[in-house]
């Protein structure tokens, strides 16, 4: 059976090489009715409000990835909050720590993602969090900064701090890699994970699922991802889509789809 109603919680569609009208009606027609459109710096951002206010399928989040930290100044945060001001966008993000390429020096990573969430904290929105390689400053940042938002942790990696997320009521969302062969440490937390805080991505175009893998990654590809998700948990692809979607939909505000439908019409 083919699940229904999905929705992808990560996406770059300016990294795509289709345009976007063609990636969500290929989206469409694989069940996928909802797609969180992602920056990486402020153009991106900029870029995902555009093409959020024309889809009604289409949300966005703005913010500055931490590659690009340096970059981060007054003039790129004023850019971004005034961004987050517009209705479809509905979080902060793609923010956080890298400290796998270190593309920016660390002290800036850190900087800027305190700030993004005390942005996300100030306009009561959600941050989507990049965390690789730097789970523990991670995490502390999140308990300094980040009281009382919604925390969503994109292409969720922190299998040893499932129980920690649980009892924080952090999101996690599991990209394609969770069908990965030697993703086990993954599996198990999304078996561990609260029914209440699961979400599927793509983080398209990277990270194509099974049996997807070593293309580029687009979001009708979320269905995979679901797929095993809800073999991993016992249920049917239409309770995996469910439970996902209306979990994202608590986590960013998202109208149901009887009031998108309602605004296509």
């Amino acid at each position: 059976m083919t699940a229904v109603g999905l929705t992808d919680t990560h996406c770059h569609f300016e990294m795509l090489k289709e345009r976007p009208e063609a990636v969500l009606a290929e989206a469409r027609q694989a069940g996928v009715d909802g797609v969180l459109a992602v920056g990486v710096d402020l153009e991106s951002s900029r870029a995902a409000v555009e093409l959020a206010a024309l889809r009604p399928e289409v949300h966005a989040v703005v913010g500055m990835h931490p590659h690009d930290a340096v970059h981060f100044d007054a003039v790129v945060r004023t850019g971004l909050e005034r961004l987050l001001a517009h209705p479809k966008a509905v979080a902060v993000g793609e923010c956080g720590l890298d400290f796998h390429r270190d593309h920016s020096p660390r002290d800036v990573q850190r900087a800027a993602f305190a700030a993004q969430l005390e942005m996300a904290r100030a306009a009561g929105v959600p941050v989507v969090v990049h965390s690789r390689e730097a789970a523990g400053e991670t995490f502390a940042l999140l308990t300094e900064h980040a009281a009382g938002t919604t925390v969503v942790l994109h292409c969720f990696s922190a299998a040893d701090r499932v129980d920690l997320c649980n009892e924080r009521g952090y999101y996690m969302s599991f990209a394609g890699n969770l069908t990965y062969k030697k993703a086990d440490d993954l599996r198990r937390a999304a078996v561990a994970a609260r029914e209440d805080l699961l979400l599927v991505e793509t983080d398209a175009p990277f990270l194509a699922p099974e049996p997807r893998r070593g293309r580029e990654n687009r979001p009708s590809n979320v269905v995979h991802t679901a797929a095993l998700l809800a073999e991993l948990r016992g249920w049917d692809a239409a309770r995996a889509a469910a439970v996902t979607t209306a979990n994202a939909r608590r986590a960013f505000g998202l109208p149901d789809e009887a009031q998108a439908g309602a605004s296509r019409g």
